[in-house]
């Protein structure tokens, strides 16, 4: 959880890009990114370092050797492309430094062939002055020094790195235009813990932003491989774990390199979204550039888990959109559940964000998709959710949809989330009301029940998928939840007009006194 301190300072970096030139959000987190990246490196490889001196073994570090600039072929000392050599430098030495020295390094930290590589080959670094160089180093420095407050009161720096993306990407005044919404970090961790995701599957994100599910999946399977003594709770009642039970390299090797896929079609999000990833750990991350929507997407029956949030709003031309998604519709909302199931294998999991209407939208498109998951999948679950769980982004009631692709549905398990433990107001405060550790409880135990739960005044039930059907497969928890109603009680009417006379009395007294003292 990010200190009032580190929000203030955060703010503070945003204001020095906007005085500086920079004003349009993405471009300016996108710079800033290049030198959280720059920073956390350096912070990285010394750590390394360290660990590896303490246990006696050998490390080669980053910054051994020579790096030959690509453009004029000059050889530098790495040690020279630190961030803890060029911050000390004089501004405008620091500038060209950065700018032709220590940015080209970074862009090819994994490989002249990596995926970081070929999207980072285009990128450049703009910013324009010195002193707003300089500022935003400073500023970054001591964004570091409260993480590391943060680590000696007991919060892992994965927190506080994914706080401050989200903080950051907060401030994007163009978030939304195109249905694009940050997914709260503890709703991610909340539908990781619905899909369960597994070492040794493949985990993908067809609309993946900065990644923030697949570093989510990530977390989840570190901690299902922590021992005991070493697992923590967040504040918001999730378990954390580090996954020191993971003692073959070649088991950590295949996570960080062949578990993790996402797709984004926009560079910039593809870019922010690998360096997140490998600011966490994930060494060398499969992000790349694509509509998966499109005729040049092709990877059915390719995933074990998906996790999603995708575009809520937006259309795609009719003659992009790829031959094999069933659904006569532009919608992307419908066309992305579409996607998903057919990118997973038989028997593979998905929980995904979808907003309320296509789960009892009218068209022959929605009710064509909702058939698709009660037919063609095993539709488990449905989380409604509080339509402020997106703000301050949007206000739009969305749900969370968990289903297996294959299988019979014959019964849904619903719930009606009321609360997700923040205010929902814009301003999003931590409050200590909460349905998530209780959402799930009840879904890891739900199976026990042999017959349906029949008291739907309750916040979970199920409902018989006959029921679902009959009703037009509309899944609405609304059309299924039973309400208390205590009708009002009222005086008999002629208790009521002696009320009126008397009031009428009492107004006529008080015209009367008025008209006398005139």
């Amino acid at each position: 959880m990010l200190t009032p301190k580190m929000k203030s300072l955060i703010n503070q970096l945003w204001n020095s890009f906007w005085s500086g030139g920079i004003a349009n959000p993405l471009t300016a987190i996108e710079q800033i990114s290049y030198l959280l990246f720059m920073r956390r490196l350096d912070e990285i490889d010394s750590k390394h370092k360290k660990d590896a001196a303490w246990i006696g073994e050998e490390y080669i570090s980053l910054f051994d050797g020579e790096f030959i600039l690509p453009s004029t072929k000059a050889k530098l000392d790495k040690q020279t492309l630190r961030w803890s050599y060029f911050k000390q430098l004089e501004g405008g030495e620091m500038l060209t430094h950065v700018q032709t020295n220590v940015f080209p390094f970074i862009k090819q930290i994994n490989g002249k062939n990596s995926v970081f590589a070929k999207y980072m080959d285009d990128a450049v670094f703009i910013i324009p002055k010195a002193s707003l160089l300089v500022e935003a180093v400073t500023v970054i420095d001591s964004i570091y020094a409260e993480i590391e407050n943060q680590n000696r009161e007991g919060q892992n720096f994965n927190d506080t790195q994914g706080d401050i993306y989200e903080f950051l990407l907060s401030e994007i005044s163009t978030s939304g235009k195109n249905g694009q919404f940050r997914t709260p970090r503890h709703i991610i961790k909340l539908m990781c813990e619905l899909v369960s995701p597994k070492m040794g599957e493949t985990i993908g994100d067809p609309a993946c932003g900065t990644g923030g599910f697949l570093l989510g999946a990530y977390q989840y399977i570190l901690t299902t491989h922590t021992s005991d003594k070493h697992i923590t709770k967040d504040i918001d009642g999730f378990e954390h774990g580090f996954g020191d039970k993971l003692t073959d390299g070649r088991l950590w090797t295949d996570l960080r390199e062949n578990t993790f896929f996402g797709y984004d079609f926009d560079t910039t999000m593809v870019r922010i979204g690998l360096m997140n990833l490998m600011l966490h750990g994930i060494t060398n991350p499969n992000i790349n550039r694509r509509d998966t929507l499109s005729k040049k997407y092709n990877e059915d029956d390719h995933y074990d888990v998906i996790l999603a949030n995708p575009p809520f709003k937006g259309s795609i031309d009719a003659g992009d959109i790829n031959e094999n998604l069933s659904l006569k519709t532009k919608k992307t909302e419908l066309l992305f559940v579409n996607r998903i199931i057919n990118s997973l294998k038989i028997g593979g999991r998905a929980t995904v964000i979808v907003p309320d209407g296509v789960l009892f939208g009218s068209s022959n498109a929605h009710k064509s998709l909702r058939k698709m998951l009660i037919e063609n999948c095993e539709l488990q679950g449905v989380v409604s959710m509080p339509s402020g769980v997106f703000k301050p982004y949007a206000g739009v009631s969305t749900a969370i949809l968990v289903f297996v692709k294959g299988g019979t549905t014959e019964r849904i398990w619903f719930y009606d989330m009321q609360a997700d433990g923040y205010s929902l107001d814009d301003k999003r405060a931590k409050i200590e009301t909460t349905d998530l550790p209780d959402i799930v409880e009840k879904w890891k135990s739900r199976r026990e029940s042999q017959t349906p739960q029949e008291d739907r005044k309750q916040k979970s039930f199920f409902v018989p998928v006959k029921e679902i059907i009959e009703n037009n497969y509309d899944l609405s928890i609304n059309r299924y939840k039973e309400i208390d109603y205590t009708p009002p009680t009222y005086d008999k009417p002629e208790v009521i007009l002696g009320m009126i006379e008397e009031l009428e009395k009492d107004i006529l007294h008080e015209i009367k006194k008025l008209m006398e003292n005139k």
